[in-house]
């Protein structure tokens, strides 16, 4: 349990398994971006592939630990470890396929918008539940899965998204039975790995040069409205209702 790396074939797979939910802490972040960051620079990769063991994909942030801690350092630690993961999957020197299936919730969604591709299993399901949570964030990356009117919808009403619909728009590239997920991944993930490992690293680097947003600075600037909310007190009230109604994470 926790984050593992199995490479063959040039594809290494980057396996998160966090019961129950995959729900993760500022460290359990920190090691996912080590593991794709170190993934990505070994020689011998060429194609990353992002998964989870489990009940869903990722479930966010884990809450509990923000607020078993005294003051806002653990806020404060979680945001930047999510940061640092957000960047890793986005900077892998190799393209990575996010493989989701179940819950792809708040930060999920942010590893997910910043693979290069996403294949998902036919009960996987994406969503923001920040409004309900005194928080903000990962609409920088939401807005690389769905168009700009869902989005608001989205994080306004805190509706989810299927991985049908994400797929009608172009941003999942397969929808598979939950059976099929790792191999649907590891069969496109052997496609590119297939070719010329320089030009797949030079292209993976053209292409985040010509991204038209910034999801560093984009992710940033939406970082900080949590730290607003949480110092008026609006965080910390809808973070204890959560956990109050018995929340996972």
């Amino acid at each position: 349990m926790g984050i593992s790396t199995v490479t063959s074939g040039g594809v290494a797979e980057v396996v998160v398994h966090v019961p129950p939910v995959n729900a993760l802490g500022a460290e359990a972040w920190h090691a996912l971006a080590r593991a794709v960051t170190e993934a990505g620079r070994d020689p011998a990769t060429r194609v990353v592939v992002l998964r989870a063991e489990g009940r869903g994909f990722n479930a966010g942030v884990d809450i509990k630990e923000i607020q078993a801690a005294p003051g806002h350092a653990a806020l404060v630690a979680v945001n930047r470890a999510c940061f640092a993961a957000f960047a890793a999957v986005y900077e892998c020197e190799v393209p990575v396929i996010a493989a989701v299936h179940g819950h792809c919730l708040g930060g999920g969604v942010g590893l997910a918008g910043n693979a290069d591709i996403v294949v998902a299993a036919d009960d996987a399901y994406f969503g923001l539940p920040e409004v309900d949570r005194g928080a903000l964030g990962a609409a920088t990356h939401l807005a690389r899965l769905a168009p700009p009117h869902l989005v608001r919808a989205m994080v306004y009403t805190c509706r989810n998204a299927t991985a049908a619909e994400l797929a009608a728009y172009g941003s999942v590239l397969e929808v598979v039975p939950r059976a099929g997920l790792r191999e649907a991944a590891l069969r496109v993930a052997a496609e590119i790995a297939a070719r010329d490992p320089y030009v797949l690293r030079r292209a993976k680097e053209s292409l985040n040069g010509i991204d038209p947003v910034d999801v560093r600075r984009s992710y940033r600037y939406e970082q900080g409205f949590t730290y607003e909310l949480t110092l008026t007190g609006a965080g910390d009230r809808h973070r204890d209702a959560f956990l109050g109604g018995g929340g996972a994470a």
